[in-house]
């Protein structure tokens, strides 16, 4: 259900500032301000695309809209937008930089490079034990062609995925007969993995998101595809779940092995009724998952953020 609660008074100021990295606030941006009030936190949602490195006359030569005289206390990621490769790495500087100076992070650039890239993503959890379906990552067209003549002679679907992406966005679903996409439509890059199949009696198609905050799960639903993609933005219906014991572990499992604050981390139980990680999202969206929770996922997500690592930074340094 939408968060419908009465807006708390805001609490005594504290003093402290946080910046809310996001393109545009929209809902979850006013979800996380009046978590940070009731806190009494002063808050700013600042996009990266406005932000410069200006050595004369940056603070430590950055630059921020709305902190020109004093860098933030903390900066929570709710988005970085997308662009060329150099204004994508420059915006990750910003967050680099804003770490190095000794700002609160939440998620930090090194976790969000690593969940972004889909190949980097499948490496870790495989390096922690994790179970994920087999994936290849090349860039030869040859070597994509085998992979997927291989997997389809032996009865199995591939899924193409942008290394890049989300939402859902850019997925195929290759079976026996079916060439892969070219190269241009895979920016030259071809990421397989191989196609879990649903588990008996766990409806056509579902997964689990589960989302992880600080080291435990905060929260968790089933999404019911109306096709195989089962992510929201691609119309799926959202149903409250509790996690089991195994998968609340292999969550955070999961959100470990990428280094994250907080993370979504999308689930599915294959056809031997083993769990495996499909994916693990740095910046998740839970509008869909505030519709069938009872606790205020903001309200978690500021708690651990201020708790963790804004209150820690700030004695560590003084």
């Amino acid at each position: 259900m939408a968060d419908r609660r009465p807006v708390p008074a805001a609490a005594p100021a504290t003093g402290l500032r946080v910046a809310i990295v996001t393109e545009r606030a929209g809902w979850h941006g006013a979800q996380l301000r009046r978590a940070f009030r009731a806190r009494g936190i002063e808050t700013r949602c600042v996009s990266l695309e406005r932000c410069a490195i200006d050595l004369a006359r940056g603070v430590h030569g950055i630059v921020m809209p709305g902190f020109e005289r004093r860098l933030p206390d903390g900066v929570f990621v709710r988005g970085v937008p997308g662009g060329s490769l150099e204004q994508v790495v420059l915006r990750l500087d910003f967050l680099h930089a804003l770490r190095e100076l000794g700002v609160a992070v939440y998620n930090d650039a090194r976790a969000i490079e690593k969940s972004v890239d889909k190949a980097m993503t499948s490496l870790l959890l495989a390096r922690a034990g994790v179970p994920t379906p087999p994936t290849w990552v090349t860039e030869s067209p040859a070597r994509a062609r085998g992979i997927v003549l291989r997997e389809t002679s032996a009865g199995r679907a591939v899924v193409v995925k942008p290394l890049f992406g989300s939402q859902g966005k850019g997925l195929l679903r290759l079976q026996a007969g079916m060439d892969i996409p070219d190269a241009a439509a895979v920016q030259g890059v071809w990421y397989l993995q191989r196609y879990v199949e649903p588990a008996a009696g766990e409806g056509r198609w579902c997964d689990w998101r589960v989302l992880v905050v600080g080291a435990a799960v905060a929260a968790a639903m089933v999404r019911h595809g109306r096709t195989w993609i089962n992510n929201v933005a691609q119309g799926a219906r959202c149903e409250a779940a509790a996690p089991d014991a195994t998968l609340h572990a292999l969550a955070v499992a999961a959100a470990r092995a990428v280094g994250m604050d907080y993370a979504g981390v999308d689930i599915m139980l294959g056809p031997g009724g083993g769990y495996q990680v499909i994916e693990v999202n740095s910046i998740p969206a839970w509008r869909g998952l505030q519709s069938v929770t009872e606790s205020n996922i903001a309200e978690g997500l500021v708690n651990d953020f201020v708790s963790r690592r804004l209150t820690a930074r700030l004695a560590a340094v003084g």
